[in-house]
């Protein structure tokens, strides 16, 4: 066959090279033709020649013109001739004179000849053209012709582009027609005629007897073929093949539509003749068939259903797998009881509803002789459903369906609900609502964990969905039993969080102390997911002065909570010791070192990471003294309304040891505010540390006039989230200043008759201040102080009285020996003084100074009615027998 190709191709090319060679000679005659009468029209016509013609010798004039003429039109000759065909020109000199070969009778008639004749130059194709005067006259004759040869040359070079041309034609049709034969070998997969014979046979007879439907339908719509099966299916006539699938009888319109469209169809599911079929559709053309579809029909009545039961458990599965996925995510027992609600609806009931007992919702155990629930999830697939909203309260002792599954503890289906008579002639109202939207079957859940009932979910349907069977039945028992897990694990997480949160505001301050040196407010929020160690405190010191404190125990939970608190006492302990903060900060670090020792190789874990901000406000000199370990630093307010942050020497975290702390000395104008906060305000995922330090500093500045209150306020608001994940303590102090006229100091001499002189003068200052009442009280403290100070103490001496919420009174010397209270027997002269100091003065103690010391007393105003408010006054009496 491939051989028998080849040949047929070289012939083709051979005929056509043959076709080609006869075609370029008849063109090469015509050319030579138009040629030579081209150059003698053009020539005969040329001006000049007709007055050549009279010249006594035209030769002399004409045989130059003709030459140059004839080289320039590339013709063989040019010749000019008289009426009497006696040349005038030639290419051949000697032929000049003789007689023209070639007819000329026409031409002195006036018309133009071509011919082909054999001329002294040899086969000539020539033409003959009249050269005719102004009253059209022939006066002589023109004659230009051409060697044929010349222009068969031209042929013969032609006809190797023609042969390169027709070879190159052979072997492209060669090689075509060589991968069209592979290409059907590879195809038929090298069969030959006998065998393509038997395999469409056998692909025949397989169409036919295959038990699945096959159709062939072209590009217009029209079936070109169906197997029997697809007859049997579809019910076909016998003359259906030819005719457009709308034109078959029985077939449903959505089988007309699929098969008329030609779309891709896969495993769709038509109703044909009672018959649910599997149709799959796919295009011919694919692999460069003819436009149209091939069709396949299977019959899957029986499959479908059981199919249909496979995909229900399948669909319950899934359900069951996103219930355990979805429900529970949070440790909020209302959260969970929506999440369940919302799983459920539309996938398995049409409303669900949950009720919880109240002890629940408070982290509570349930009590098992509670009689109402409280609604906290309702959902379903309208909003305007009729069923109790949430929030209420539903009685058990009802005999309403929905409360079955809790009183007899198990899961209960009621198939009927317009059958339920006791609840519809208790609540007919509501039970006429519930059936009239087409509510009619209910499985009521109750919510076990560890042997107590929590609740009960209720799962309602419609009647458009049917009733629950007994496999829903066990289904609904199973999504509420991993519901209950989680919403116990809510209830014992809220009753956990609420100890610990109790504990650690037990911990806290309820209230700030009364004193006059700032104007303070506060905030403390716990963090969403459990109890934290920060603290803060306002604690009131000898001389009007106050403490602020603010501090963080890394980590949550009870271990920080209970860890907080015994720093808290332990600030509390070291403050009525009087001392510097850093001095302050070392003892608690101490003591933080002490509490990890004490704890190591337990479960409690080490306090690392505990951190402290100690600040003294005096208000009688404006200063503060500060320090803090591993704390961030403070916002200062100045009355002007900019705010800053001091430099203050870090300090390393407490726990750490060996490392010392620095005191950093500020003075703050009256009016300024102090702004004491844990890390919690400030550290945010989303931010970084430096942007939320810049973001507080904004947010304070700017509001000379804001209030503490005001200011704690406006922080919280810009820099924490709706749900904290750390504690946060926040205090913001106002400081005061005590004034001038309440102040009054005296240097002492170093003389014990000098402690008259100091009385009178402290009397005057009473005076002064109209405490009058407290002039005994005082001249018997600053007797014995001043006196004790001049025999044991070394100067320089100095006494202060500061008139504030309570009348204080300061002795001060250069020598740091504290004196001790200590109870004097009856026959020993001295040792009563301190004694007399301490009944006399609400408060007294030592404090020490780079300098030495102070001994400091505080004496009770008097009170409403005027009279003093001493302590231990009645012991005065006793006093007397014992000097």
């Amino acid at each position: 066959m491939f051989v028998l190709q080849v040949a047929l191709v070289v012939l083709l090319v051979v005929a056509a090279v043959v076709a080609l060679m006869l075609q370029s000679e008849r063109d090469t005659s015509a050319e030579a033709e138009r040629r030579s009468l081209a150059v003698t029209e053009t020539f005969a016509n040329a001006p000049g020649l007709r007055a050549a013609l009279r010249e006594p010798r035209p030769t002399t004039v004409l045989q130059p013109l003709t030459e140059a003429g004839r080289r320039a039109a590339g013709v063989d000759f040019i010749v000019v001739m008289d009426t009497h065909g006696i040349r005038y020109t030639h290419p051949m000199p000697d032929r000049i004179g003789k007689r023209f070969v070639g007819t000329i009778g026409p031409s002195l008639q006036g018309r133009t000849l071509t011919e082909s004749v054999d001329g002294p130059l040899g086969r000539e194709m020539q033409a003959v053209v009249p050269v005719e005067d102004p009253g059209g006259r022939v006066v002589a004759l023109v004659s230009a012709g051409l060697k044929v040869k010349n222009v068969a040359n031209e042929v013969e070079r032609q006809i190797p582009i023609i042969l390169t041309a027709g070879a190159g034609a052979l072997g492209a049709a060669t090689a075509v027609t060589a991968l069209v034969s592979r290409r059907l070998r590879r195809q038929t997969h090298g069969l030959g005629p006998d065998e393509m014979t038997r395999m469409y046979d056998h692909h025949d007879a397989v169409l036919h007897a295959v038990r699945e439907g096959v159709l062939i339908i072209d590009a217009d719509g029209r079936l070109l073929l169906a197997n029997d099966e697809a007859v049997r299916l579809l019910d076909l006539p016998p003359d259906a093949e030819g005719r457009h699938v709308t034109e078959l009888p029985g077939l449903e319109p959505d089988a007309v539509a699929l098969l008329s469209s030609g779309r891709e169809a896969t495993d769709e599911v038509l109703f044909a003749r009672g018959l649910l079929l599997a149709v799959n559709q796919r295009p011919t053309d694919r692999d460069g068939g003819p436009a149209g579809t091939v069709v396949t029909l299977r019959d899957s009545t029986e499959l479908q259903a059981v199919s249909g039961r496979a995909q229900i458990a399948r669909e319950r599965l899934e359900l069951l797998y996103d219930a355990g996925l979805g429900v529970g995510t949070t440790l909020d027992v209302t959260r969970t009881a929506e999440e369940l609600a919302r799983i459920v609806v539309p996938r398995f009931a049409d409303f669900v509803t949950v009720d919880l007992a109240e002890a629940v919702l408070h982290g509570g155990e349930p009590d098992a002789r509670a009689t109402d629930l409280r609604r906290v999830a309702v959902h379903g697939i309208h909003d305007d459903h009729p069923l109790r909203q949430r929030g209420r309260l539903i009685d058990v002792l009802s005999a309403t369906p929905w409360i079955h599954g809790y009183r007899i503890g198990r899961v209960a289906r009621i198939p009927d609900l317009s059958a339920a008579a006791d609840w519809q002639a208790r609540d007919p109202a509501g039970a006429r609502q519930i059936l009239d939207r087409g509510i009619n079957t209910l499985i009521s859940a109750p919510i076990r964990a560890r042997g107590a009932v929590l609740g009960v979910v209720n799962f309602w349907r419609t009647k458009e969905h049917g009733p629950f069977d007994d496999e829903e039945l066990s289904l609904a028992e199973e999504l509420v039993a991993q519901a209950a897990v989680s919403i116990d694990n809510g209830r014992r997480y809220a009753r956990e969080h609420t100890m610990a949160v109790t504990l650690q505001r037990s911990l806290l301050p309820r209230a700030l102390p009364e004193q006059n040196a700032i104007d303070a407010a506060h905030r403390y929020l716990p963090a969403h997911s459990g109890v934290s160690g920060d603290w803060f405190d306002v604690i009131p010191l000898p001389g009007g002065r106050v403490a602020l404190v603010v501090g963080d125990v890394v980590g949550h939970g009870l271990h920080a909570a209970a860890t907080m608190g015994r720093l808290r006492t332990a600030v509390h302990n070291f403050s009525t010791l009087d001392m510097p903060p850093d001095e302050l900060l070392s003892h608690l670090d101490d003591l933080v070192g002490r509490i990890d020792q004490e704890e190591a190789g337990t479960e409690a874990a080490a306090v690392v990471g505990a951190t402290c901000l100690y600040a003294i406000y005096d208000p009688a000199t404006r200063r503060c003294a500060l320090a803090r370990a591993g704390h961030l630093a403070p916002v200062v307010v100045h009355p002007d309304g900019t705010a800053a942050f001091p430099d203050l020497p870090y300090g390393p975290p407490l726990g750490l040891g060996g490392m010392p702390f620095r005191t950093e000395e500020l003075e703050l104008p009256e009016g300024s505010q102090l702004v004491l906060y844990t890390d919690g305000l400030v550290e945010d995922r989303g931010r970084d540390l430096d942007e939320n330090l810049e973001l507080l500093r904004t947010t304070l500045a700017g509001h000379p006039g804001r209030s503490p209150e005001r200011h704690c306020q406006a922080v919280l608001d810009a820099l924490l989230p709706e749900q904290p994940q750390d504690d946060v303590a926040l205090l913001v102090a106002r400081t005061r200043v005590l004034p001038p006229d309440r102040i009054a100091d005296w240097d002492v001499p170093a003389d014990p008759a000098a402690v008259s002189g100091i009385r009178r003068a402290a009397r005057a200052r009473l005076d002064a201040w109209q405490l009058t009442d407290l002039e005994y009280s005082l001249e018997l403290v600053l007797s014995e102080l001043v006196t004790n100070a001049v025999r044991y103490g070394s100067p320089p001496l100095h006494v202060r009285l500061m008139y504030d919420r309570t009348l204080i009174c300061e002795v001060s010397d250069g020598s740091s020996t504290s004196p001790h209270l200590r109870c004097a027997a009856a026959t020993e002269e001295g040792g009563r003084g301190l004694f007399l100091v301490a009944r006399t003065a609400e408060r007294w103690g030592t404090r020490y100074t780079p300098q030495g010391k102070v001994i400091w007393a505080e004496l009770a105003l008097p009170g409403a009615d005027g009279t003093p408010r001493i302590p231990g006054l009645e012991a005065l009496g006793d006093l007397e027998d014992l000097l």
